[in-house]
């Protein structure tokens, strides 16, 4: 079972919309079941079940312990639009791994188009209840890639003309390209700021997670 936030007032905890309709309908959570919950400070909560009612889950606290599941480093995505399949990968897999944010990029080549603001931020947010994280990371965009490079914390372009596996500071935003890779401009744009993966061509949404991976080390 996943993990869920809720709201505390002392030893109660309520969970309410599609989080209270996910436990009641789907899951068939029924009382006096234990659940996890998250608090954003960094506690997680066991707590029993009192009633679950689709509008409105209400638990009890049974016990609560320290949980700090975000990484070290600070690690924004900014990946090409890609097909809406391979985009909502990108966006899951790379939430549950520790990705602190996305930026969706018009690049020269995308083959995505069409912005889907709500269905990425609850993409994001199922991610985010699966793994147990404090936060669920923003998606931001779709950019113009010049106007999201030039706005980057310490940008890093992902392309095999690049050195292998430079270091990365704290707080840095890689960018992945779309499947046919990046334009001859957004590449001068880039300058020297590009790593390399290795000499395999790898799909976008499998380089995403690869490049997040090593970004945050041991974090």
């Amino acid at each position: 079972m996943p993990y869920f936030f809720g709201r505390r007032e002392g030893g109660r905890v309520e969970i309410e919309g599609a989080d209270a309709r996910h436990l009641a309908r789907s899951l068939r959570a029924r009382p006096g079941e234990q659940i996890s919950v998250v608090e954003p400070e960094g506690r997680l909560l066991t707590v029993r079940l009192r009633s679950v009612e689709p509008g409105l889950v209400v638990g009890e606290v049974e016990a609560e312990a320290e949980h700090r599941p975000e990484p070290e480093r600070r690690i924004t995505l900014a990946v090409a639009m890609l097909p809406a399949p391979a985009l909502d990968l990108v966006l899951s897999r790379c939430t549950e791994a520790g990705a602190a944010a996305f930026l969706l990029l018009a690049a020269d080549r995308s083959v995505g188009r069409s912005a889907r603001v709500d269905r990425w931020g609850s993409v994001c947010r199922e991610a985010a209840m699966l793994a147990g994280r404090l936060v669920v990371p923003e998606v931001r965009g779709p950019l113009q890639f010049a106007q999201a490079w030039a706005a980057a914390s310490s940008p890093l372009l992902l392309d095999r003309s690049g050195p292998w596996r430079p270091g990365l500071g704290d707080s840095s935003t890689l960018f992945v390209g779309p499947e046919g890779g990046w334009s001859p401009a957004e590449l001068a744009l880039a300058g020297e700021r590009r790593a390399s993966l290795g000499p395999r061509n790898l799909r976008a949404d499998t380089a995403a997670l690869v490049a997040l991976t090593l970004a945050l080390g041991g974090s």
